[in-house]
């Protein structure tokens, strides 16, 4: 609708998690290293954020940079069984059917992470919503699938990602044998004022428009209304061009970012002061 009026190629605020739009802020940076180091170590790998905070957007981006040297096997919907986990590994991993027998499907996603491993492939588990797994043998048996191993290392990295509470979980003893085997965790935060003023003109760039849409005023009242969660930044940055292009003017200001704060609070009551994606 407005993109022609900005100048825009594309919408920069979109909901979907496009790795091209990431703003390598120094966590994100220092997010990205350490899980791309985890997977090649192949280890277990805990990433926590608050809503909105852009973890999947993360996880893309880490996708990308692996490139082909990684078979990603994504599971987007974790309220699964032990059961149903490795059946659902098992065809990620093309084993179709998979065995019925869990000694049977063992060893055939066994067999199947070797043979990659052989190809100088490395297999992600990547789970995503990870807080939502709802039973704890479940998380047992996702330990157990490190017992996959070489000589000098697993078969297999799996990565873990969800809201806070999965790290408040795993603090409990009887998640301990997993713990122990978590090689690295990492937890994304907000933005700061300066990073959510420069996260965006990063996107504005990336859609082809000019980085100066925004007024230095209005950036600050941005950051203030989206509390520096990327989630919220988005929404509350696409209402304002929408708020702009309806009164035909090129530049968002601190009084258009004030009514979408307006409009925000009605819509959702108190804004939220934290962050996931």
């Amino acid at each position: 609708m407005y993109k022609d009026f900005f100048g825009l190629r594309e919408r920069p605020f979109s909901k979907t998690p496009d790795p091209q739009y990431l703003y390598a802020s120094s966590q994100h940076r220092e997010a990205l290293a350490r899980l791309q180091h985890g997977v090649e170590e192949r280890e277990i790998i805990l990433l926590t954020g608050e809503i909105g905070c852009g973890k999947t957007t993360l996880s893309r981006a880490l996708m990308d940079a692996l490139g082909t040297t990684a078979k990603v096997l994504l599971l987007t919907n974790p309220r699964l069984t032990p059961l149903e986990l490795l059946l659902s590994l098992a065809l990620r991993l093309g084993i179709d059917p998979p065995p019925r027998q869990r000694p049977d499907l063992l060893a055939a996603i066994e067999r199947e992470l070797y043979a990659l491993f052989e190809q100088g492939h490395i297999p992600v588990l990547l789970i995503d919503e990870a807080h939502l797994i709802p039973h704890r043998d479940t998380f047992e048996e996702l330990r157990l699938l490190t017992n996959f191993q070489l000589d000098d290392g697993n078969l297999l990295a799996i990565l873990l990602i969800g809201q806070p509470e999965l790290r408040q979980r795993l603090a409990h003893p009887v998640y301990e044998p997993l713990r122990q085997r978590i090689g690295l965790q990492f937890h994304l935060g907000a933005l700061s004022a300066a990073e959510t003023a420069a996260y965006v003109k990063h996107r504005i760039l990336c859609a082809g428009g000019s980085g100066a849409l925004f007024t230095a005023s209005a950036l600050d009242a941005l950051y203030r209304v989206s509390r520096g969660v990327p989630r919220l930044i988005n929404q509350s940055a696409s209402l304002a061009l929408l708020e702009a292009y309806g009164r035909g003017v090129a530049q968002v200001d601190a009084e258009i970012l004030s009514e979408v704060g307006r409009e925000l609070e009605g819509i959702q009551g108190v804004m939220p002061g934290s962050c996931e994606s």
